[in-house]
C-alpha cells in the first residue's frame, strides 16, 4: 500500500482523456429572500388578529356583523399561516433552491430564518465538504499486470443550481464519475515502469495524483462540484501476480545494490593504486597491478569473509 501527498487541481487535462460534457444551462444566483424573524412576527401578529375577529364576531349581537367578523377573521388566519409558509431555517453549510412553478428563482446561502415566495418549493443541497472513497477497484495497468487501486475524493457542491438541473443525482454522479477517473488513470500508466524516465503509480505518487484530480475536476465540473483533494489510498499487485512481482522487485533491489558494491569498490581500488604509486611503496608492472585488482575486488565485492593466503615466497612466486 502506498499513499500519496494530497493536491489540489490546478489544471485541466487534455480534452482528449475526459468526456466532453455539455455547457451548463443554469447558473446559481442569489433569490430573493428577507429575514424570517420580521415574517415570523406579522405572521403571528396576523394569527392572533384573525382568532381577536372570531371572538369578537362570536360575541357580536347582530347575525350580520358576526358572520362577517368569523369569515374575516378566518381569511385572516388562513392567509398568516401561508404566508408563514415561506419561512425556512437554513444552517451554516446548507442551501435553499428554490422553484416556483418548475422555474429556477435562485438559491439562498445566508444562514438563519429566511422567508421567500411561500408558493414556491425548496429544495435543501449541503454545500458542506464531503469525502467519496472508492471500493478497491481491480484493473489492468498500461503493461497488463492486474493491480489493486482504491481512492478518495474531497469534494463540496460550488454550485447548487448545476448540481440540482444539471445532472440527475449527483451524489451518484460524483460517486461513478471517480471511479472511471481511477480506472482511466490506472490503465494509463504501469504499476512500477521498465525506463527510468516513465511515470509509474508507485513511482510518481505525486504526478499521477495530480492528473487524477486534474481529470475528476474536468469530469464533474458539470455538476456544479469542486474536488478539493484526491489521494490513493491502496496500491497493490493483485494477489496472483504479488509473489512473482515481489520476486521481480527483490531482484532488482539486489542488482541494484551489487551496482553500487562495484561502483564503490572500483574507487577503492583505484586510490588504493594511486596511494601506492604516489608514496612510492611498491613498484608493479600490469600483471601484478591485474592480480592485485582481481584480489581486491573480490575481497570487496564478494559476499562472504575471505581467506588470506600469505605469500613466503618473492612477489612472483
Amino acid at each position: 500500500m502506498s499513499m500519496a501527498s494530497k493536491n489540489t487541481v490546478s489544471g485541466t487535462p487534455e480534452a482528449a482523456d475526459v468526456p466532453d460534457m455539455p455547457e451548463p444551462r443554469v447558473r446559481e444566483f442569489a433569490a430573493r429572500s428577507v429575514g424570517g424573524g420580521l415574517a415570523l412576527l406579522f405572521g403571528l401578529l396576523g394569527l392572533a388578529a384573525g382568532a381577536g375577529l372570531v371572538v369578537a364576531g362570536a360575541a357580536a349581537g347582530t347575525v350580520a356583523v358576526k358572520v362577517a367578523l368569523v369569515v374575516a377573521g378566518l381569511l385572516t388566519g388562513f392567509a398568516a399561516l401561508f404566508a408563514m409558509c415561506g419561512l425556512n431555517m437554513v444552517a451554516p453549510g446548507e442551501a435553499r433552491v428554490v422553484q416556483l412553478f418548475g422555474r429556477y428563482r435562485g438559491t439562498v446561502r445566508t444562514d438563519g430564518l429566511r422567508w421567500v415566495n411561500p408558493l414556491t418549493s425548496r429544495a435543501r443541497i449541503s454545500t458542506r465538504v464531503r469525502n467519496h472513497e472508492t471500493a478497491v477497484l481491480k484493473v489492468n495497468d498500461a503493461y497488463g499486470n492486474p493491480i489493486e487501486l482504491a481512492a478518495v475524493v474531497v469534494w463540496k457542491v460550488e454550485d447548487t443550481a448545476q448540481a440540482m438541473f444539471e445532472v440527475d443525482d449527483f451524489l451518484e454522479f460524483v460517486s461513478t464519475q471517480t471511479e472511471a477517473a481511477v480506472r482511466h488513470i490506472a490503465i494509463e500508466y504501469p504499476y512500477d515502469a521498465h525506463d527510468e524516465g516513465g511515470l509509474s503509480l508507485r513511482g510518481n505518487a505525486e504526478e499521477i495524483t495530480e492528473k487524477l484530480a486534474a481529470e475528476l475536476h474536468a469530469r464533474v465540473e458539470a455538476a456544479g462540484v469542486r474536488i478539493i483533494e484526491s489521494r490513493f489510498t491502496h496500491l497493490a499487485y493483485a494477489p496472483e501476480i504479488a509473489s512473482a512481482m515481489l520476486q521481480r522487485q527483490q531482484a532488482g533491489a539486489v542488482v541494484a545494490a551489487r551496482r553500487e558494491i562495484v561502483d564503490g569498490a572500483v574507487g577503492m581500488v583505484e586510490a588504493a593504486l594511486d596511494r601506492l604509486t604516489e608514496r612510492d611503496i611498491v613498484e608493479l608492472d600490469s600483471e601484478r597491478k591485474a592480480a592485485m585488482v582481481s584480489n581486491l575486488m573480490v575481497v570487496l565485492c564478494g559476499d562472504r569473509a575471505a581467506q588470506p593466503v600469505l605469500n613466503t615466497g618473492t612477489l612472483y612466486q
